[in-house]
């Protein structure tokens, strides 16, 4: 894959440029996915296959796609989802 990620303890919460440019991927939990594409539903759709009923999720970015807000929330969800424990406790509650 050659596209950048984003990592916290080696592990990838986040991507850019997949599927392809102008898109990025965050792992979600399937019920942080589900309501994010309920809610956006031309902003956020799954990843193909196991990925994508696993959470996996794109986001379209750009002109046209995700609001800063809302792709800030992604991104803190899935940056949650991958991290480990200690660190997340460090960050405080969800908002």
């Amino acid at each position: 894959m050659d596209h950048p990620d984003f990592r916290v303890k080696g592990k990838i919460f986040a991507t850019l440029g997949a599927p392809d440019a102008g898109w990025g991927m965050v792992k979600l939990k399937p019920d942080e996915q589900a309501r994010l594409m309920k809610s956006n539903p031309d902003v956020f759709v799954p990843a193909s296959g196991a990925w994508g009923k696993g959470g996996a999720t794109h986001v379209r970015l750009g002109r046209g796609g995700v609001d800063k807000a809302t792709l800030r929330a992604a991104l803190l969800a899935a940056w949650r989802n991958v991290a480990p424990r200690r660190l997340v406790e460090e960050l405080g509650p969800r908002k």
